[in-house]
Formats: structure tokens, C-alpha cells, sequence
């Protein structure tokens, strides 16, 4: 594989990215859906790849369609890379507070959302010992797959490819994104109707009517006026001395660093311990440890840099470029033959996940939250479906001009959840842990978790409504 090739990988991404962005701009239906542009340069890369367009006869190059095998490949490299870089931005650049604080401001959120994610767990493991493992003899860590790609969203799906493969469920990683990507498309979808109930039945505090949405929203830009509202990244270097995003990018790299390290080391551990009897570092992913990394890199920064060289914004450029490379590559390397012979599979576990969603927001967030409970649960669900973006994104749809304390719990919020589930470790554990005990220990785990948390909400914080 030649430099070239990898280069005009990337560029190639770039143009699909672009289609995307015009066929969107272009689509009142995408804009008023909000589907992001990344989703649709994915699909065109699948169309346009040997999956669709080479079965049809239309090669280019030989096996790959439009793209030759070299560029595909690394394609399908790029995810479990890309994925370490965004989780390692995660925690980069921001102040972390003090644990009463968040648990002041996002308790609420934080529990339901804990509550979503444990429960795609009892959902999914139930469905794979019920019908999916018996009747489709399929291995027993699909059950993983739900929390995994709705939660967790494309990055994570993708990212654990290399643990599928070791415990001999290569096709996990195309079930996994193909159900990141129903889940991003429905989620959307279903939210934007979601907002429209609930402005319409009064269970918005502060969206009243849905036409209140503006058209830049909907298409994805900022005017002129409001573009220094929005800055991209503040410089903090001197560009004759080292570029700004250099300086980003390079603490970005010494987290990533860390987290390997952490791992290594982990695995040495257990080989030393208990790797005769069960294997579960081996089986683990990097960037889970990247986010402890990034954890580390932000307290020395805190405590030893000054003045502060890290800008927020610039960390969230560049997470933002990394994802949106991911969710293409992801998408356009996806096996639609995998999808085909777990077709059943498949929607059944989308339908799943989808139907707890909407259930658990509709009947529970109201009893779990004291206020706003609208507001604050519809960013959960949004990240429940597959983006944290996605998440953010029906917040400012329900709550434009920030009145409600949604937005904020929802950024406090990620501190106590993307550690845990979302991506965090026991998601990247998940797999190696059904492997190695099976599924119903992980089962009961999962059902005592999710009740402790319904519990929580309901005991605790519905008295403060």
C-alpha cells in the first residue's frame, strides 16, 4: 500500500464529504430531518463501491467499483484509528468540576441516560438468548450489539472491529455500524417528531411552536453576523513558533499515547495472573484507555501549564473532522452480504432498541426528571440513538436560546457517562466479558444496574419536582 494510495484516500473522503454536504444543502427533506452530511457521503461511497455498483457490473477498478481494493482498505483501517482520536478529545481543553456540581446540574440527565444505556443491554442480551443465539445460532455477543452502536454510534461500532474478530465474531462489526446508522437516521427522524408532539401537547417549556426552527438550522449554516458567536478555535501559540492546531493535535497524540501504555500494561498483568483461566485485556480496545489518557493529559495541564495552550474549540474542530472521516469510511466499507444474511437479525435488534428508546422517553423521563424533563430527556434519547451530536442537536431544537438547564447537564453529564457506557470501558469490555462468563451473568448485571438507576430517579429525584 503506497503513500499515494493513502493520500488520495483521504482526498477521495473529502469529495464524498462535499457531495454530501451539496446533496444536503439541495434536499429540503435531509435539511428538515436533519441527516447529517456525513451520513449521506457514506451511503454514496457504498453505492459507489464494489458492495452496490460492482455487483451491478460497473468497475472501475477491479473488486472495488469506483475505488480500487488499496483506497478500501484503508478505509476500513481508518475507524479503529480515527475512533482513539475522538475519545481522546473528549475530556482535552475543558474544566472539570468539581462531582457535586455535576451531579447538581445533570443528576437527572445523568440517570436517565445511565438508565437507556444499561437497558439496551437487558434488551438486546434478552433478544439474543430468546431468538438470535437458538434460532439463528448467531454468537452470544450480539446481545453486546445494541448499547455498543446505539449508544456508542459509528466510532465505537467500528472501533471494536478488532475485538469482534478475536473472539470470532467478524460479523459483528458490520452489524454493528449497519445498526450506528438506523440508529442515527431513526433518531433524528423520530426526534424531530418528537419535538413536534411535544410542542404541540405543551410538554415543551420552551419551544412552542416547531416553525420556530430557522431555516440555517435546518440547512446547517451559521449567518455572517452570528459566525464570531460560533468561533472555530482560538489561537493560543504563535504561529512562527508552532501552529495552534499543532499544539492540539499533539496532546491529542500523548493521550492516545497514554492509553496504549495503560493497555499494554493491563495486558501484561494478565498474562502474568490469570490469562491461563480468562482473557479479557487482550480483547480490549484502545481508545476506552485513550479517554483515561486524555483524563491525565488535562490535569497536568490544569495543574502544571500556564498560561492555558488549549482551546476547547480547536479540540472540538478537531474531534468534529476525525468523526465525520470515521462515519464514511465506516459506511462506505459496510458488507450489505452480512446485513443480507442477518437481515431478520438485524431488524429485530433495530426494532429493539428503537422501541426502548421512545418507550423509556415517552413513560419514564417524565417521572425522573424534576423540570424541564422534556428538554433534558430529548438529548439523551438523541445520543441514545447513536451521536452525541445528535444529542446536542435536538437540545438546541427544543431549547434554542438555551433557557432551559438541559444543555449544560447534557456537557456535565458526558464526564459521568462516556467513562462508563457510551464507549467508555464497560462498552469496550462488553464483548470479551459475554466471551468469557456468557451471556446471562451479563444479563442479571444489567437488569440490577438499570433498575438501581430507575430506582434512583423515581426515589430521588422525581421528589425534587
Amino acid at each position: 500500500m503506497s503513500p499515494e494510495v493513502v493520500g488520495f484516500s483521504f482526498i477521495i473522503l473529502g469529495v464524498l464529504l462535499m457531495i454530501g454536504k451539496w446533496i444536503r444543502v439541495a434536499t429540503p427533506f435531509l435539511q428538515s430531518f436533519f441527516i447529517p452530511s456525513s451520513i449521506i457521503a457514506g451511503l454514496i461511497g457504498l453505492l459507489l463501491g464494489p458492495e452496490v455498483l460492482g455487483l451491478l457490473g460497473v468497475e472501475l477498478f477491479e473488486g472495488g467499483g469506483m475505488f480500487p481494493e488499496p483506497m478500501l482498505a484503508v478505509w476500513e483501517t481508518l475507524p479503529e484509528l480515527l475512533i482513539s482520536v475522538i475519545f481522546a478529545s473528549l475530556f482535552i481543553g475543558k474544566t472539570i468540576p468539581h462531582i457535586k456540581k455535576i451531579w447538581e446540574v445533570s443528576g437527572p440527565q445523568i440517570t436517565f441516560a445511565h438508565f437507556l444505556s444499561w437497558g439496551q443491554y437487558v434488551v438486546g442480551i434478552t433478544i439474543a438468548l430468546v431468538l438470535l443465539v437458538p434460532v439463528f445460532n448467531m454468537n452470544p455477543a450480539v446481545g453486546a450489539l445494541l448499547e455498543i452502536s446505539f449508544v456508542g454510534g459509528h466510532g465505537t461500532a467500528a472501533g471494536l472491529s478488532g475485538t469482534f474478530e478475536s473472539i470470532g465474531f467478524e460479523e459483528g462489526r458490520d452489524l454493528a455500524v449497519g445498526l450506528a446508522t438506523v440508529g442515527v437516521l431513526t433518531g433524528v427522524f423520530l426526534g424531530m417528531i418528537l419535538i413536534n408532539w411535544g410542542a404541540r401537547k405543551g410538554k415543551t417549556e420552551v419551544l412552542k411552536d416547531p416553525g420556530d426552527i430557522s431555516d440555517e438550522q435546518k440547512k446547517g449554516l451559521i449567518k455572517k453576523e452570528d459566525q464570531q458567536e460560533e468561533p472555530a478555535g482560538q489561537q493560543t501559540t504563535r504561529p512562527e513558533v508552532i501552529e495552534t492546531l499543532t499544539v492540539h493535535f499533539a496532546y491529542i497524540g500523548i493521550a492516545i499515547a497514554l492509553g496504549y501504555l495503560l493497555l499494554e500494561g493491563l495486558i501484561l498483568v494478565e498474562e502474568a495472573l490469570w490469562s491461563d483461566t480468562i482473557e479479557l485485556f487482550v480483547h480490549l480496545p484502545l481508545f476506552p484507555l485513550a479517554m483515561v489518557g486524555a483524563v491525565v493529559v488535562q490535569l497536568f495541564l490544569s495543574k502544571f501549564v500556564k498560561p492555558a495552550v488549549i482551546d476547547r474549540g480547536m479540540i472540538n474542530r478537531i474531534q468534529g473532522f476525525a468523526l465525520d472521516l470515521l462515519i464514511v469510511s465506516a459506511i462506505a466499507t459496510l458488507s450489505l452480504s452480512v446485513l443480507g444474511e442477518y437481515l431478520l437479525p438485524f431488524l429485530i435488534l433495530s426494532a429493539g432498541a428503537i422501541s426502548w428508546n421512545i418507550l423509556a422517553f415517552i413513560f419514564i423521563a417524565p417521572r425522573i426528571m424534576p423540570d424541564y424533563w422534556f428538554e433534558r430527556a430529548i438529548g439523551d434519547y438523541g445520543q441514545a440513538m447513536g451521536m452525541s451530536a445528535a444529542g446536542l442537536l435536538l437540545i438546541k431544537l427544543a431549547d434554542p436560546e438555551g433557557k432551559s438547564p438541559a444543555k449544560e447537564g447534557f456537557s456535565y453529564k458526558q464526564l459521568l457517562l462516556d467513562l462508563i457506557v457510551g464507549g467508555g470501558i464497560v462498552t469496550a469490555a462488553s464483548v470479551p466479558l459475554i466471551a468469557a462468563f456468557g451471556p446471562v451473568p451479563a444479563l442479571i448485571t444489567a437488569a440490577i444496574v438499570t433498575t438501581g438507576w430507575l430506582l434512583l430517579g423515581l426515589l430521588y429525584f422525581r421528589k425534587k419536582k
